[in-house]
């Protein structure tokens, strides 16, 4: 099916390919943004060729795809610069800038795959006025393969669809660690001849499968032994003497996470308000309708399941970590859990034309059903929210103060409260952003129970968790900085203590992070720098490096009127810290005070990006410090991969 799916997808991208042949591209522009910026797709498009815009669910503005070359990580890749992995694309991730749980109500707690993941939430609503398409590809060494498709298209004016893929394979370069995933995202957006009708739908399914080799054996002068250039004969804990078949749809793990996901979302509204027919010009006329009062109604079901799977243990590793009376049978966890919610919600629009200024007030329903290998769970929340949005007509103004209230149910008590205040001041002076959220939540689900076959672990006397966060950040598009100051105060955090053992820190302490980035351009010469320091104040049980920081160096200039060139270095480095160990059975990242992971040189990468017109491409040389230092670890017994060529294009078009 996912074959076919793909064939289909291709085959409709080469129709249209075919189908403008010889026709004339706009250039959709595009100028380096810094990877710490969301959302910055700000770029120019030739409005006689193709204008298209998208909105994030519940967000009233309107943004622009992002067509720069500067960033990889964030145009290519679609992960920030900040988050380290497991050693493979697709593995495990984590953020070494901390970022907090915040959301209220029941989680399950599994989140490795998140930067990877379809969700609602980035989900796109596109709108169009011509047939878009997009196709991702890049090859890398080892036989890494990552595949993306992008296709949306009004087909009236009233009516756009959009369809994405994404694929990840890569089989690493140590034993029992590839990856392969598929991620699929359908969305839809419909709206009335009459303008009184909207609806959204937001589907995703998100398929991962990831290999488990539990570390290497040995330290890690291991790797500076000429006998093992070849990183797969080098042992691991986990699937060391298991035959791994992998291919690129098809992939048999001797160790393996695997992590299901799937969500719909459908958002209807019905308004009231005042219509004008607005005359363009002598053959066109234009409807325009301003709604004053709105009634939305939104239906979410949401499926995931998380399993642990190890048919040929090895006894020493599950005694020595998790403290099992171990006799080498089938090691196997399976959690799975389904959330329903109804919400229903009145919406006020004070001033008429301005629908990024209004009032709301509504309430939801979930039910949470879980099924585990030896219990179940059935419980229901009702929740009541609202929210003030004032973003003015100028785009000066922008203030939001949001909250919800968890009144009943399993996670009665949990709330979370936010407010926002932006004003852009002038060219020079940018815009300022001030920003609180404060959120208490029930921790969740998985720091309170998990079963394996093995072994069940219960913890009844974890209390609700409470973070706020205040932030100070600039944007100044003239200067070409951000700047972002972030002040965590945290009250019952709670992590993992060893591979098994849930429990909250001791005291109430707070961290400091502050992040710049900042472009400098001389004539053509152009430095891309971003820094972030962090500092933890009190007994947090939390492990971040001191400073993290990538540079970017690079010549740029426009070649032969269409070739948009950007050739350089790129180098990411961060203080030594007590960095994560990983847990493979629970898939968590676990809280260590005893092996510090220091970079023995900085991640470097050499590369030349592209654009012709439609055409980008990206041609980069990544881990070159592996030419003359120890590999860098991502966490204790987890090395990055060594040098690896990558080539890769993303090539879009219209109809």
């Amino acid at each position: 099916m996912r074959s076919f799916i793909l064939i289909c997808c291709l085959l409709v991208c080469a129709q249209q390919l075919q189908a403008q042949i010889g026709q004339r591209f706009g250039n959709m522009g595009g100028g380096g943004s810094s990877s710490m910026q969301k959302d910055t797709g700000s770029h120019k498009h030739d409005l006689d060729t193709l204008t298209i815009t998208y909105r994030r669910l519940g967000e009233p503005t309107d943004f622009r795809l992002d067509s720069s070359i500067a960033d990889f990580n964030s145009t290519f890749l679609r992960i920030p610069g900040s988050y380290v992995f497991l050693g493979n694309n697709g593995a495990p991730a984590r953020n070494v800038m901390f970022t907090p749980f915040m959301k209220p109500g029941f989680d399950a707690g599994f989140h490795i795959f998140d930067p990877y993941a379809f969700t609602h939430e980035n989900a796109r609503i596109y709108t169009t006025n011509r047939p878009y398409s997009e196709l991702l590809y890049m090859v890398g060494s080892q036989q890494e393969q990552q595949i993306g498709v992008l296709h949306t298209q009004n087909r009236t004016d009233h009516f756009n669809f959009g369809f994405e893929y994404n694929k990840i394979y890569a089989p690493g370069y140590f034993r029992s660690q590839s990856t392969n995933h598929d991620v699929y995202r359908i969305t839809g957006r419909f709206n009335s001849r009459n303008k009184r009708y909207n609806a959204y739908l937001s589907y995703f399914y998100n398929k991962f499968n990831n290999g488990e080799n539990g570390g290497l054996r040995a330290g890690d002068t291991i790797l500076d032994n000429p006998r093992y250039n070849n990183r797969k004969t080098i042992d691991v804990n986990l699937g060391n003497y298991s035959a791994t078949t992998t291919g690129l749809f098809s992939t048999t793990l001797p160790v393996k996470t695997s992590q299901r996901q799937s969500g719909i979302l459908l958002v209807q509204q019905y308004d009231w308000g005042k219509g004008d027919t607005i005359h363009v010009n002598d053959t066109t006329d234009y409807y325009k309708f301003d709604p004053f009062f709105r009634v939305q109604y939104s239906f979410k079901v949401d499926n995931n399941s998380a399993s642990y799977l190890d048919g040929q243990p090895d006894t020493f590793y599950y005694t020595n970590r998790y403290k099992w009376g171990f006799n080498g049978d089938t090691v196997r966890a399976q959690h799975e859990w389904r959330t329903i919610s109804n919400d229903i919600s009145l919406i006020q629009f004070p001033v008429r034309g301005n629908q990024a200024h209004f009032i709301s007030a509504g309430a939801r329903y979930e039910n949470i059903r879980g099924t585990f290998l030896d219990a179940g769970v059935n419980f229901n929340n009702v929740v009541i929210h609202g929210e003030y949005r004032n973003k003015t007509r100028n785009q000066k103004w922008d203030l939001s103060a949001k909250g919800e209230l968890y009144l009943a149910g399993q996670n009665s008590g949990d709330y979370n409260v936010t407010g926002m205040l932006s004003r852009y001041l002038n060219e020079t002076l940018g815009n300022v952003h001030l920003f609180f959220s404060n959120t208490n939540r029930e921790p969740s689900y998985v720091y309170k129970y998990f079963s394996s076959t093995y072994d069940s672990w219960y913890n009844s006397t974890l209390g609700k968790e409470n973070i706020t966060q205040l932030q100070f950040s600039a944007d100044n598009r003239k200067l070409k900085y951000n700047l972002a100051v972030n002040y965590f105060l945290i009250e019952n955090y709670t992590y993992f203590e060893n591979y098994y053992t849930s429990t909250q820190a001791p005291a109430l302490f707070n961290l400091l992070q502050v992040t710049l980035s900042k472009h400098f351009r001389y004539k053509h010469y152009n430095w891309y720098m971003d820094i972030a320091f962090q500092q933890v104040h009190g007994d947090g049980r939390i492990n971040v490096p001191t400073i993290w920081t990538r540079h970017r160096l690079a010549y740029e200039n426009k070649l032969f009127n269409n070739l948009n060139l950007m050739t350089g270095i790129e180098a990411k480095y961060n203080t030594s810290y007590y960095a994560d160990d990983y847990s493979p059975v629970t898939g968590q990242f676990v809280y260590q005070t005893t092996q510090r992971v220091k970079y023995y040189a900085p991640d470097l990468a050499a590369f030349v990006h592209f654009r012709i017109k439609s055409l980008s491409a990206f041609i980069r040389g990544e881990n070159l410090n592996t030419f003359f230092a120890t590999n860098n670890f991502a966490g204790p017994a987890y090395p990055y991969n060594n040098f690896q060529f990558r080539l890769g294009i993303r090539w879009w078009f219209i109809n």
